[in-house]
């Protein structure tokens, strides 16, 4: 077994749960969300005092002051675009909200100025917060490191400081302070956070390290091989940023025709108000016909069969234990057709357990037997393999039988006296360097079956003989192999294992979650994920991606949809995707993803509807004189018809459905 700790240790977390402090924007420290707030504050005070008959001088400013607070920023946008010779949707709805003020519509216009707002607030708080987790992502590497002179003197210097082919010491516990190669020494290093592995990785001489993982017991002398700008970690922020900056808008379907329409209906409105009054029409009936033109063929009708299925697909998820960030991201999940899946935290449960159990022939030890004095040996030590050995004896309910003399060795393992015997447990190939017992050929077959099977072996020898092997390996999810096999019928694809951890490993874990061989992506470091998500990409695939590692963040950001995991997920994995799975259940994942499509469906239902109606309305304000009250009613009608439809995904029987017609 790798390295356990030294005498008196003091325990060091693994790397997964030792991330950087978080840092966190504040709400109100962002000027959108600043006005947003105080636009849907008037609002509030505006509206009881309105329906409770109160003088219009008592509510009208402040009706006023929430079209100003809540505006003017949108319309100042909408103007710089203007400039640019392009009408965005933004501008469009702060004119139809003036002109709804301007023929006594003062309420439905604030209400459209305040979600306008609001919306632009949350967009602004969800950028804010993805750079605070890349920003933090750069804490994980130490700012100082122990350099050391040619003549063994040491140094504490900036990280930044360091030059290719310095010395660094790097201390039990401490963090690796630069990417460099093991120039002596032995230790466990916990690189969760770079490859994604569940488990320390054994590091001696010629092995190469990375800055921001963890070391275990022993001390490690490292040479630096890159600078701190050009390391894996680094490389990672800059993956992220880029991926994130580079990454093509995807806007909701009514957006993609925003432009046209915007454009059309301005002309259209102009032409209403201009040729009648070419020919002849008082101001005030042209002016009337075309303030009622551009009432009833406003866009509100269609923004609101576009977000009322969306939003309501985004609560459904949510009490179901899925956090999806926007409306764009709902849709966007039904878009996906290829799925590429970590393995470790992800497919599994990213903690290591007992496997298997084989006491060799002659040892005279049963299966409990044997798990009972591995446990006792390992009990004082704070190794992940180490508990993962104590924690099976627990759930078997043995007795664990007191411990002397305990001892560990970096790289070897860890020895201890137990009913006066003399135990070892640790890594077969260290302990047995030196035997020359006749069992030892049995003891390396029994070993090599279940590494070759995919679990780490661990060695149990009493008195300088073995007495049996045991495999520890990371869990598959219950839920694991019914999830592939589900996300396999959405896409038609199978989906894709692209991991850090060790082809072996990943091999097994594939064939138990029915993920085919071929599709198999093992020894992957951050950059070869995104490599893999661009080339399905540049096939015309839309790739989403399933992590929860910071080594996985470039890949959530560069995918067409990223989820992550939210228990295990790291604070960059979790602000980077685009949804979070709250539970870490992957059986919902695929739900989701039917609703999503069904979301979509009833977006083109409501644009169906709603385009029936403006076109009705229209055709009547054209052609014959549509009353203004009557026009407002029709609109206002068919905005409730579609807003109702659209909520149809907020009951539990489509959350259901979804988990039945999922294939759809």
């Amino acid at each position: 077994m790798p390295s356990t700790l030294t005498e008196c240790p003091a325990p060091a977390a693994p790397a997964r749960d030792a991330i950087a402090p978080r840092r966190r924007t504040r709400v109100l420290a962002l000027t959108e969300a600043r006005w947003a707030a105080a636009a849907l504050v008037l609002f509030l005070v505006a509206l009881p005092l309105q329906l409770t008959g109160a003088p219009a001088w008592a509510w009208g400013p402040l009706y006023a002051l929430a079209y100003v607070t809540g505006g003017w920023e949108p319309a100042w946008t909408g103007v710089q675009v203007l400039r640019e010779k392009t009408l965005d949707v933004d501008l469009l709805m702060i004119v139809a909200a003036i002109g709804a003020a301007a023929i006594g519509q003062v309420m439905d216009g604030a209400l459209l100025i305040v979600i306008f707002a609001t919306s632009g607030a949350l967009e602004a708080l969800a950028t804010a917060r993805t750079q605070d987790a890349v920003r933090g992502l750069l804490d994980l590497a130490p700012t100082t490191a122990t350099r050391l002179g040619d003549d063994g003197r040491e140094e504490t210097v900036a990280t930044a400081d360091l030059a290719v082919g310095d010395t660094i010491l790097i201390r039990p516990g401490e963090r690796v302070g630069a990417d460099g190669r093991v120039l002596n020494g032995a230790s466990d290093v916990d690189q969760a956070t770079i490859t994604g592995e569940p488990l320390p990785v054994a590091k001696e001489t010629g092995d190469e390290v990375f800055a921001g993982t963890l070391n275990g017991t022993g001390a490690l002398r490292v040479k630096v091989e890159r600078d701190a700008s050009d390391s894996v970690i680094a490389r990672i922020v800059a993956m992220v940023e880029e991926a994130s900056e580079t990454k093509a808008p995807t806007q909701l379907f009514i957006e993609k025709v925003e432009q046209r329409y915007s454009l059309s209906m301005v002309a259209a409105t102009l032409a209403v108000f201009a040729i009648p009054l070419g020919f002849g029409a008082d101001l005030t009936s042209s002016l009337l016909r075309a303030m009622t033109f551009m009432i009833v063929a406003s866009p509100c009708a269609v923004v609101l069969a576009t977000m009322p299925p969306l939003l309501s697909a985004i609560a459904n998820t949510g009490r179901h234990g899925v956090l999806v960030k926007s409306a764009v991201v709902m849709e966007r999940l039904g878009q996906i057709n290829a799925v590429a899946l970590d393995k470790t935290g992800t497919l599994t449960e990213g903690t290591p357990r007992v496997t298997d159990i084989r006491p060799l022939a002659g040892s005279n030890l049963d299966e409990d037997s044997l798990l009972a004095l591995a446990a006792a040996a390992d009990h004082p030590s704070e190794h992940p393999l180490a508990r993962a050995i104590v924690d099976a004896a627990r759930e078997r309910g043995l007795d664990i039988p007191e411990t002397r003399d305990f001892n560990s060795a970096p790289g070897i393992g860890v020895t201890a006296t137990i009913n006066g015997a003399a135990i070892a447990v640790g890594a077969p190939a260290r302990l047995r360097n030196n035997a020359t017992d006749p069992r030892a050929a049995k003891t390396a077959a029994v070993a090599e079956e279940l590494e070759n099977g995919g679990r780490t072996a661990v060695l149990v020898d009493r008195d300088g003989i073995p007495v049996g092997v045991l495999g520890i390996a990371d869990r598959l999810r219950p839920d694991a192999a019914t999830t592939v096999t589900a996300l396999k019928s959405l896409t038609g694809t199978s989906p894709l294992l692209v991991t850090g951890d060790n082809p072996r490993a990943a091999a097994r874990l594939a064939a138990e979650a029915g993920i085919v061989a071929d599709d198999v992506h093992a020894g992957l470091l951050p950059q070869d994920k995104v490599e893999a998500v661009r080339r399905l990409e540049a096939r015309g695939r839309k790739v989403l991606v399933i992590g929860d590692g910071v080594n996985d963040a470039p890949a959530l950001a560069a995918a067409h949809t990223g989820i992550a995991m939210g228990r295990a997920g790291s604070d960059l994995a979790l602000e980077t995707a685009d949804a979070v799975i709250v539970r870490d259940e992957l059986a919902t994942i695929p739900k989701v993803i039917a609703l999503s499509r069904a979301a979509r469906r009833l977006v083109v239902q409501n644009l169906v509807i709603a385009g029936v109606f403006i076109t009705g309305l229209v055709i009547w304000d054209l052609v014959a004189t549509l009353p203004l009250p009557l026009g407002v009613l029709g609109h206002e009608g068919s905005t409730v018809i579609v807003g109702l439809n659209g909520l149809r995904l907020l009951r539990d029987a489509a959350w259901k459905r979804a988990g039945t017609d999922g294939t759809r």
